[in-house]
This record gives C-alpha cells, sequence and structure tokens, in this order.
C-alpha cells in the first residue's frame, strides 16, 4: 500500500519544553495510483494505431536470366519516364518514333493519361491489356516512383514492370528539360 506520511511527532530535542506529541497524517495513495493505471491502459487499448500502408511488389532476381521471354508488342505498351522535379514523361510505342508527353501526377496528369490510352488500347487490340514500363532516371525521387505505382493501383492497370532507363530515354528527358 501507498501512503505519504507528514512529518510527524514533536520532542527529540534536548533541554527545550515539553511539547505534546503530534498525530501524523497519513494519505493512501492506493486509489489514485489505480486510478491512473486504469486510464493508461483505457486509452492504450481505445486509441487507434497507425497502420502501415503496403504495396506488393515482385521484382525478379538480379542473377536469375530468362532467354525464354516473349517480346513485349510496342503497340500495347505505354512507358512511363520519372524526371526531375516531379515531371513524368510519358509515350506509347517505341522511344523516338512517338513524341513524349511530359505531365504532373495527379487525377487530371498521369491517371488521365493512363485512363484514356488503356481504353485506346484495349479498343484497337482486341480487349487485350495495355502493358506499362516505369522507368525512373537519377534525378527522380523515390516519391515519384511510388506515385507513380498508386496510380497504376488507382487506375486498375495489371501489367507492369519496374525497368532501368536506356540513354534514349535519357536523351529525351533532356532535350524536354525533365532531367
Amino acid at each position: 500500500m501507498a501512503e505519504l506520511n507528514t512529518g510527524g511527532g514533536g520532542g527529540g530535542h534536548k533541554g527545550g519544553k515539553v511539547r505534546s506529541k503530534k498525530a501524523s497524517t497519513r494519505v493512501d495513495l492506493t486509489a489514485m495510483v489505480d486510478l491512473a493505471f486504469l486510464l493508461i491502459t483505457f486509452f492504450m487499448l481505445t486509441t487507434t494505431l497507425l497502420k502501415p500502408k503496403a504495396m506488393d511488389l515482385a521484382m525478379p532476381d538480379k542473377d536469375d536470366k530468362h532467354p525464354d521471354q516473349l517480346p513485349v508488342p510496342a503497340t500495347r505498351t505505354m512507358t512511363i519516364l520519372l524526371g526531375a522535379r516531379d515531371k513524368v514523361e510519358w509515350f506509347v510505342g517505341e522511344p523516338g518514333k512517338t513524341p513524349p508527353t511530359t505531365d504532373h501526377f495527379g487525377k487530371d496528369g498521369l491517371r488521365k493519361a493512363l485512363v484514356e490510352n488503356s481504353d485506346k488500347i484495349k479498343q484497337t487490340h482486341g480487349g487485350q491489356d495495355m502493358i506499362v514500363i516505369v522507368k525512373p532516371s537519377d534525378h527522380s525521387n523515390y516519391e515519384n516512383l511510388v506515385s507513380a505505382l498508386d496510380e497504376l493501383s488507382i487506375t486498375g492497370i495489371e501489367r507492369h514492370a519496374i525497368v532501368d532507363i536506356t540513354p534514349v530515354e535519357l536523351e529525351l528527358l533532356k532535350r524536354d528539360g525533365n532531367y
């Protein structure tokens, strides 16, 4: 039991007046300690903890080479180039043959382009899905890659890959001032 003793008994000094002994005041703190622990427990159990959000990302092994990979048709492929200063360039087809479009992230930028191109490719290729290739540059940041993957998830595009950027595509970013 926790208790608080305050002062106590007069006397104890030699040669002074004899005083009467005072009764010590005793405060029982058990109830207050119990209440504090009950409150701490209550608030710990009733608060919602921050749940981490994670996206599954399957990456192939670096050592594992697959010579039997199927070629990807350029007419069904949309390439997204991640540049500096939160800029993104995209094009459908092969680099250099179709001019890239500089865009931004968000519902009126990359998301709109993904939806429009996906619908167009499904119409022209008999319902086949669009394949998206994301290529981050050295000057892009991790947040841009996550934003691009979020946009793919929001639009429901399941066929996508993260690939190293080629020198031709790097020149496109430099030419447009996005590197």
